[in-house]
């Protein structure tokens, strides 16, 4: 007896040890976001603002240290299915953040579902990630591609314009945005809306001017756009120097002129768009992570930050409830569906897809801001279509 008592002693002794440094151990968070290219200044916005929520926590979330993994996307979905099983079949992560580019978050929500990794998306709004594609274990933080576009799609007509050109890159995020706009565009008009013509160029080109001149010739009540980044700074420059901004309204999703105004100067003044964060919010917690954002980062916050911000939240509030388990994904979805985010942005919930059930915007550039004008669509939920989570 005394020997059975003192070998269980024994094994005590060495499992409390193991199980304490079992609690400790970090948790990886792999970042798959664009550190080079078009993107680049938006995959840095995002990390830097997860970053500032770790860092708010104290460095850890639901009891767990984090421990970051980087790769370079490069925007390229090529090269995103080899990318993404470095992170997670060599780098052990436990969490995968990204990305930015619409084609790369395909390969990774594919990767994600096959692993059952925990996958948190701060930025592509591929409809599929969050439609056919949806997953307990994939979450977004940010949007899905046709929200903005319905935004627009109902500014656009409830201010009278009835004929309508678009362009964009020809890539998924584009055509979705466009399709998005045309929904809320026929809802808004009653279905008497025309778009003229769907303009488009493959991604990443920026040579915009025969499309421009085809733009001038078809003289539409309004154009609407979706391009983001360096491509966007360029086009509203050229849009600017076609002569097309006195006489045609460009409306666009926010991507157009957020991060963009610096690039853009003068050119930008006056343009109007649609996202789910503007410059100027009058809400406590956006003013809190405005300073602190500048103060840490030397930068002012724009949506990409945002949604890198609460990318961090989304994770945080699933550990929290799970103690930092992040294998007991459904006590973790759970938790996060039946959540209020407290985002810069404004209050939101996650859909059952996953997906931000969020306000969107009207904003105005005035000078270096994108000021807001009032909401344009309240609490708009992404459709989910081929969700059968």
């Amino acid at each position: 007896m005394n020997i059975t008592r003192i070998a269980l002693a024994a094994t005590l002794a060495l499992a409390l040890p193991l199980a304490a440094q079992a609690q400790q151990a970090k948790l990886k968070v792999g970042l798959m976001l664009p550190a080079t290219g078009t993107f680049a200044a938006l995959g840095t916005a995002i990390e830097n603002g997860f970053r500032l929520y770790v860092t708010e926590q104290g460095g850890k979330l639901g009891g767990r240290e984090i421990e970051f993994v980087k790769v370079d996307d490069e925007s390229d979905p090529s090269k995103a299915t080899d990318n993404v099983n470095k992170l997670v079949k060599r780098d052990n992560v436990d969490v995968i953040v990204g990305t930015v580019h619409s084609g790369v978050a395909m390969a990774m929500a594919r990767v994600a579902r096959e692993t059952g990794t925990i996958l948190i998306v701060p930025n592509a709004g591929a409809q599929a990630v969050t439609g056919p594609m949806c997953a307990p274990n994939i979450f977004r933080s940010s949007f899905s591609n046709w929200q903005p576009g319905y935004a627009a799609g109902e500014v656009v007509g409830k201010r009278g314009h009835k004929r309508v050109v678009t362009i964009t890159w020809k890539y998924a995020a584009g055509d979705e945005s466009v399709a998005g706009f045309k929904e809320g565009f026929a809802k808004a008009t009653n279905g008497q809306g025309q778009v003229l013509k769907e303009l488009s160029l493959p991604f990443p080109n920026v040579e915009f001017q025969a499309l421009l001149t085809e733009i001038a010739s078809l003289k539409p009540d309004a154009v609407y756009t979706f391009f983001a980044g360096g491509g966007a700074v360029k086009f509203v420059k050229d849009y600017a120097a076609a002569g097309l901004k006195k006489n045609i309204p460009l409306f666009g999703a926010g991507f157009l002129t957020d991060g963009t105004l610096e690039g853009q100067g003068a050119d930008a003044e006056g343009l109007m768009t649609t996202l789910h964060y503007a410059d100027g919010l009058d809400f406590p917690k956006d003013k809190a992570f405005r300073l602190a954002y500048a103060k840490t980062f030397k930068l002012q916050p724009d949506v990409y930050a945002v949604q890198g911000y609460d990318a961090a939240q989304i994770l945080a509030i699933g550990l929290t409830a799970t103690k930092g388990d992040v294998k007991d994904k459904a006590a973790f979805a759970a938790a996060v569906r039946k959540a209020t985010i407290d985002s810069p942005r404004g209050k939101f919930t996650i859909g059952k897809n996953h997906d931000p059930v969020q306000d969107f915007y009207l904003r105005q550039v005035v000078g270096k801001e994108n000021k807001p004008m009032g909401v344009a669509v309240k609490g708009l939920a992404d459709p989910g279509r081929g969700c059968n989570m």
